[in-house]
């Protein structure tokens, strides 16, 4: 099982004020399905975006061999 770590949308749908999950997620899943861990959660609406990301166990999913989509990647570089 190859494993994603990638957004799943969270929030609420009438304001279009979406929030979003970082989450440890089967390849082949689609986005709001079970996720496997949720690594934390990225908030854009407000100013500054919030980023909160578990360190520790998305480095225990890196080293398992998940792979991070372009998005988290970027938002992983903006938290350091």
């Amino acid at each position: 099982m190859e494993v994603r770590i990638r957004l799943q949308k969270a929030g609420k749908k009438a304001n279009k004020r979406y929030n979003y999950r970082i989450v440890a997620i089967s390849r082949e899943s689609a986005r709001q399905s079970r996720t496997l861990e949720i690594l934390g959660h990225y908030d854009p609406s407000k100013k500054p975006a919030s980023i909160f990301i578990k360190k520790e166990n998305l480095d225990k999913w890196l080293k398992n061999g998940a792979q991070m989509s372009e998005t988290v990647r970027s938002l992983v570089k903006k938290q350091k």
